[in-house]
């Protein structure tokens, strides 16, 4: 198990898109996430791509490029990530502006957080707000 006090994170959401591309231009120009490597294959299919956001990332390639794991999320439906950003309502305005679905709107939570919800081009729901639990080291 990776250490959990500093470093390289150890927990990377995968998920796969259809337009894996415009996930890409999605995710950096109105989500803000900053991009730190695509690599495409001969046909221009994104075999292979990392985006950061604060001090995770979320790996994510195109569908249908073949592999165990492509075949294994053939028919795997929307996926839901939550991500911790300093100003949620600065982040939801950049969103909004971009033309991101809003699915809820900044709100605060009866746990301390607040948040809001959106979804991306392709269906996935993408959360982000200020809960970030502390994770033992």
């Amino acid at each position: 198990m990776a250490a959990t006090n500093g470093g390289r994170p150890s927990l990377f959401p995968t998920v796969l898109y259809a337009d894996a591309k415009g996930a890409i231009r999605q995710l950096t120009e109105a989500l803000g996430f900053t991009e730190l490597s695509v690599y495409e294959g001969e046909d221009g299919s994104v075999m292979h791509a990392e985006l950061a956001q604060g001090n995770g990332a979320v790996m994510l390639g195109s569908k249908g490029r073949g592999g165990v794991f492509d075949a294994a999320m053939k028919d795997a439906g929307p996926s839901g990530v939550y991500v911790v950003v300093d100003d949620v309502d600065a982040h939801h305005r950049r969103a909004a502006e971009h033309g991101v679905e809003i699915l809820m709107p900044p709100t605060d939570q009866e746990y301390g957080s607040r948040d809001y919800m959106a979804r991306d081009l392709e269906g996935n729901i993408w959360s982000f707000g200020t809960y970030a639990p502390e994770i033992p080291g």
